[in-house]
């Protein structure tokens, strides 16, 4: 089966954005790669770093790969230097499907992470990658203003009621990084969006995407 990439601006982004997700296409299968583009190993970097591979393993994904580039700094990077880690890794697993962060986010690496990915991305003949969707990440998708961008507006929905209790398994590695209810990136408040984006579809439990390019 053809393969999956998550490209994450940092680890824990993988899986809040697309967690249940990976596992369904795990399940399913198929492999599941992620590249995790910014933060290095001091500090709060060390401990999400620790905490990612334990977060594939309970996704059933392949470790993730990280690039290491310096985290909330990524405006001040040459973009080409982004852009050449994600054409490195889309070259060594071919992927059809790839996932990015929605590119109207808060977060100025998740601006970055979406301008490279869809530059290295772009569609010129025989490239791999069929199909690019973007996905949303809780406490800075939902935070931006409209003016940074075009607000997430989903028009893919994927059912993560078998898969959803995965990807609070793998939350939990990243408990450091959780915050107390009613803050957005809390337990409650990643299963309440799970719940609100399947009800919109009549699915119990769902996460959600925006279709930036498929190819039939």
């Amino acid at each position: 089966m053809a393969g999956i990439l998550v490209i994450a601006p940092h680890a824990l982004d993988e899986v809040l954005g697309c967690g249940g997700t990976m596992a369904r296409h795990a399940e399913d299968g198929r492999r599941v790669d992620t590249l995790i583009l910014f933060g290095d190993d001091s500090s709060r970097g060390l401990l999400r770093h620790e905490a990612a591979p334990k977060a594939a393993a309970a996704l059933g994904t392949n470790a993730p790969r990280f690039v290491g580039l310096p985290e909330n700094r990524s405006d001040t990077l040459p973009l080409v230097e982004v852009v050449g880690a994600i054409e490195r890794a889309i070259a060594e697993s071919a992927p059809e499907i790839v996932y990015v962060p929605h590119g109207g986010s808060l977060h100025i690496d998740h601006q970055t992470t979406f301008r490279a990915a869809m530059t290295a991305i772009r569609p010129v003949p025989k490239h791999p990658v069929r199909a690019i969707y973007a996905y949303e990440i809780v406490s800075s998708t939902e935070w931006a203003p409209r003016a940074l961008g075009e607000p997430f507006s989903p028009t893919r929905f994927t059912d993560i009621e078998r898969t959803l209790d995965r990807k609070m398994r793998a939350l939990d590695c990243y408990a450091a990084e959780m915050r107390p209810t009613p803050h957005a990136r809390s337990r409650e408040g990643v299963i309440a969006l799970a719940h609100n984006r399947g009800h919109s579809v009549g699915m119990a439990a769902a996460e959600a995407f925006m279709v930036l390019r498929e190819l039939d």
